[in-house]
């Protein structure tokens, strides 16, 4: 392994542990928590969208974390070869889930309130995605 992949693995299970941890912390509370504890905790939003699409929303986010945890660890540690596309995906996923919210919080006139944390989201989320995609299986030998 030469200096450039073993880079990219740390940075790749880096991004993972820190994506994992903030991907599942805001979809478990955006799928147990009631309406009102979500928009006092400034989720204005969840007002204007059915529960369903919120709950949806949190749902897509906590299998993008279950993806790019357990793909690679399916594909290199197991031998399941055919698990490591599923990790680009759940990568690519919140990567548009993050693109999404962008977009959504500009044309509410929220962005300049958030655009740290969704910048920062999409921009760890494409980078993890290209990582997948530009090493792929040897990432997680």
């Amino acid at each position: 392994m030469n200096a450039l992949s073993i880079v990219a693995v740390v940075v790749a299970w880096l991004l993972t542990a820190f994506l994992s941890f903030i991907y599942f912390k805001a979809g478990s509370f955006k799928l147990t928590a009631p309406v009102e504890t979500l928009l006092g905790a400034g989720f204005a939003w969840v007002k204007h969208l059915p529960l369903g699409v919120v709950r949806a929303i949190a749902a897509l986010e906590l299998l993008g974390v279950a993806g790019i945890i357990l793909a690679p660890v399916a594909s290199e540690f197991l031998g399941y070869g055919w698990a490591q596309p599923w990790g680009i995906a759940a990568a690519a996923g919140l990567t548009l889930t993050m693109a999404v919210a962008a977009i959504m919080h500009i044309v509410r006139g929220e962005f300049k309130y958030t655009y740290k944390n969704n910048i920062s989201l999409l921009l760890a989320s494409a980078v993890l995605t290209v990582l997948l995609i530009s090493f792929g299986a040897p990432l997680f030998a």
